[in-house]
């Protein structure tokens, strides 16, 4: 999407008719206008130079954002900068000053008989001419809504400032007829219709209309400017200065010099200028500011670091990764500013409102005063009925209803470590019922850790593992590292073996001193041991539960089993219990088998559970979902992409650095579950926010409209002056801000008032498997565990035209998905097996 700024817009009014311009340039696909950021993205194989072309000729002003290479320039606050409520202040005090003579003269005089100077005694002329001078320097101070407006008009797209230009020049013409009329009565010594001339004068009105719409405008432009408070904070974030190792001296530079493979120094104390790998040092980092994260995470050599967290206690040496524009600061900054720039689907009703409004209203106006003309009343009367309709009528409220909304609930998510790339993706988020998540690496950790320890009698488990170390120090597999990890959090050290051998898809064998050590699967073990029969019953209750048993011996006796497991997140149980407190389905999606499926899913508690799909598989399973409620999909953003794209909303969990990831509508930068319900819940607050201020904006003109017309005086006697109805639109659009603004103080991690919707029925129809209609199955040896499977499983997949592939170590089994006409060789498929240290059996 190419992005541009546009000037001169004033109201919705504007904004549609900026977007109905481009949209109709031969070759935009699609066009989003931000009346909130006067920004524009256009999609399309138009030229800028034929989309700035027809803004131009719709009246208004365009140019293309300059791309920003550099770190500082990227992250500069200039571009949000609040200029308008400075200039509108200025004209705000000029008027005021020429309205408080201007009402002192018009209705204090008037109305109580305050004092003038003697020039005035008795000459009611000086005095409208007085008003008349004041009243149109008030106009030229606040000449932008005549040139706006007339420009509007000339274009055939009258807008918001057409109105209020309408209706103060109505009032200033009409008053100007009087007084000229006052002259000649005046001359001829009719001073009766001197005076009925003052009474029917309506220069204060046009003065204070300007005046009233400005302080509106004023309050608006300062309640948009701390829209983008959240996004101007994180711009702020940017460090400007790095030091750099220079031919081994230190020297400090700005940030935009440095480059990748520059090696930097952070000291205790302070930020991280861009993204890199630490070298030397450890530390503990805050990364509160991007992840919003409030403990420190310790860093260490090969650990990544991320632009603007602050180094809290050690000293680092790092590696320059990611500069400029490709930093995660950078990263998060775009997706926050590209969410306000595009629309929400709830929007529609309101620009399609917005498109007809001014000319809606300029004919209810001209019907008013020449309705009330017919009725019989005075002119004035009829007049004050037309310009009252001009002055009340906002669609300023309508165009920014959305927008504002969307803007606040973009920077909070930010804050939190919650991206949405869209506003359909807020919106969306917010609608959801059913949440489907992947279980390797969302409800579980994704790295296999010991989770029990079963000596037989006799033995210690330190004796069991530190026998279990001997062997899996020597190996590299998944579960090997495990066990290696657990032993050595208890500060065990592998004792000396000679003669180590790998079974492939059985266990490890070696000697220490004179006795034979071996471990691995129940067969292999039992073939060397003796198995009690007591142990092998705890082993299956640990397998049942989605566990790995893995069996050790010494000699002729086995000494033990040690349980290895892809555990659940800490978290995890917590975030399904508060998504199924907000009235949400939850379904877990994995590969697995059903027993461990159906074991992780209980200890998770999640609604139901489908096994053993491909990856497409999901995607399919995300298409029933979707026909039952409104969808989202969670998980990695790399191997789900196929179902992150399917659902309704996808959100990529753990996303760190990569926040950019294409696949999914939402990011959290945090590999924490209970994000997801906090996503969920803010999408809701945006949501209802949008509502009231749409609410409020089209009450408050289906309201204002007919009682400023004067519908309600043959019944009540009520009519509305114009100035108040001048207030009335002032204030409106500054009320749809504010209510948006309210959206800074919500927390979206408290569960404490989540409302809970009526569950919807999933049905008993989800696929426990899902199978490609090209398939290819092949016989794979020397899997003993799920994690042989993830090696297989993606040694296959690197293949070209293999989509997809399922392993089985309880069948020997790969079932691969291929693209539409692929023919993967058997020699290739063959040679990625054995590359992956399994045994080749052949095709099935």
């Amino acid at each position: 999407m190419r992005s541009f700024i546009v000037t001169g817009m004033s109201c919705a009014a504007c904004q549609a008719r900026v977007e109905k311009a481009v949209k109709a340039v031969p070759g935009v696909t699609e066009c989003a206008v931000s009346l909130l950021t006067n920004s524009m993205g256009v999609e399309g194989a138009a030229s800028p130079e034929a989309i700035v072309k027809a803004v131009e000729d719709a009246g208004y002003g365009a140019s293309p954002k300059e791309a920003r290479t550099s770190a500082s320039t990227a992250n500069t606050t200039e571009p949000l900068t609040d200029t308008e409520t400075p200039r509108l202040r200025r004209r705000l005090v000029w008027s005021l000053l020429l309205l408080i003579p201007l009402l002192y003269m018009s209705m204090g005089h008037m109305l109580w008989d305050w004092p003038l100077p003697r020039f005035f005694d008795d000459n009611h002329t000086a005095m409208g001419l007085a008003q008349l001078l004041l009243t149109a320097a008030v106009m030229v101070i606040n000449q932008r809504f005549f040139v706006s407006g007339a420009r509007g008009l000339l274009h055939g797209a009258p807008n918001m400032d057409t109105l209020v230009a309408m209706g103060a020049a109505a009032s200033f013409g009409w008053s100007t007829w009087v007084l000229f009329g006052m002259t000649r009565a005046q001359v001829d010594g009719d001073s009766a219709a001197v005076l009925a001339g003052m009474q029917g004068l309506y220069f204060e009105t046009a003065a204070m209309i300007l005046t009233l719409i400005t302080v509106g405008k004023m309050l608006e432009a300062r309640s948009k400017g701390k829209t983008t408070d959240a996004l101007k904070s994180l711009m702020r974030l940017a460090p400007q200065t790095a030091t750099v190792v220079r031919q081994g001296a230190e020297v400090e530079i700005p940030v935009d010099d440095v480059r990748v493979g520059d090696v930097f120094v952070v000291r205790p104390g302070g930020h991280i200028p861009v993204d890199g790998t630490v070298l030397e040092g450890n530390s503990a980092v805050n990364e509160a500011a991007l992840s919003g994260e409030s403990l420190p995470v310790d860093k260490g050599p090969g650990d990544s670091v991320a632009a603007a967290t602050t180094n809290l206690s050690g000293f680092l040496r790092c590696q320059a990764r990611r500069v400029g524009q490709d930093t995660t600061l950078a990263q998060i900054i775009r997706l926050v500013s590209d969410a306000a720039a595009t629309k929400a689907p709830i929007a529609q009703l309101a620009d399609r409102v917005s498109g007809i409004f001014v000319p809606a209203v300029l004919g209810i106006a001209a019907i008013t005063v020449v309705g009330w003309l017919l009725a019989g009343e005075s002119a004035g009367f009829a007049l004050a009925r037309g310009i009252a309709v001009l002055v009340i009528s906002c669609p300023c409220a309508l165009g920014l209803a959305t927008p504002v909304a969307i803007m606040v609930g973009s920077g909070v998510g930010a804050r939190h470590g919650i991206l949405f790339k869209t506003a359909a993706a807020l919106e969306h988020v917010g609608r959801t019922r059913i949440v489907a998540l992947d279980k390797t690496g969302t409800l579980t950790t994704g790295a296999p850790v010991v989770t029990d320890i079963l000596p037989v009698a006799g033995v210690r488990e330190d004796e069991l593992l530190a026998c279990a170390l001997a062997l899996e120090s020597k190996s590299e597999h998944p579960l090997a590292r495990a066990v290696v990890q657990a032993a050595s959090q208890r500060g065990l050290s592998p004792l000396p073996v000679d003669d180590f051998r790998a079974v492939p898809g059985q266990g490890l064998t070696a000697t220490a001193g004179q006795e034979q050590l071996a471990g691995g699967n129940r067969t292999f073990v039992g073939s060397l041991a003796v198995l009690p029969q007591a142990l092998a019953a705890q082993a299956e209750v640990l397998a049942a539960a989605g566990k790995t048993p893995l069996y050790f011996s010494r000699g002729t006796t086995v000494v033990g089993v040690v349980a290895v497991a892809d555990t659940l997140k800490a978290d995890s149980p917590q975030a399904v219990q508060q998504l199924q407190g907000m009235g949400l389905r939850v379904v877990m999606l994995t590969g697995d088998n059903e027993r461990t499926a159906r074991a992780i899913g209980t200890q998770a508690g999640v609604d139901a559970t489908v096994a053993g799909v491909l990856p497409d598989g999901k995607e399919q399973v995300i298409r029933q979902l979707k026909a039952r409620a409104s969808t989202a999909m969670v998980g990695d953003g790399i191997n789900d992409a196929p179902a992150l794209m399917r659902a309704d909303t996808g959100i990529a969990i753990g996303a760190g650095a990569d926040v950019a990831l294409d696949a999914a509508g939402v990011v959290l930068v945090r590999n924490r579950l209970e994000d997801v319900p906090a996503a969920i819940r803010l999408g809701r607050a945006t949501l209802t926010n949008i509502r009231q201020n749409l609410f409020w904006a089209f009450f408050y003109n289906l309201l204002g409209i007919p009682l400023a017309a004067g519908i309600l005086e043959p019944f009540f006697g009520w009519t509305l002056n114009p100035v108040f109805g001048a207030a009335a639109m002032s204030l409106s659009s500054f009320c749809v801000v504010s209510n948006a603004l309210r959206l800074n103080v919500f927390q979206p991690h408290n569960a404490a008032h989540d409302a809970k919707q009526t569950p919807v029925d999933l049905g008993d129809d989800l696929a426990t498997q899902q199978r490609s209609p090209s398939s290819l199955t092949v016989r794979v040896g020397g899997m003993m565990c799920p994690h042989c499977e993830g090696r297989v499983r993606t040694a296959l997949e690197a293949l070209q035209g293999v989509l997809s592939a399922q392993a089985s170590h309880e069948k020997g089994e790969v079932v691969m998905s291929l693209a539409d006409g692929a023919e993967v060789e058997e020699t290739a498929l063959r040679q990625a097996v054995e590359d992956a240290g399994y045994q080749w059996q052949g095709l099935r």
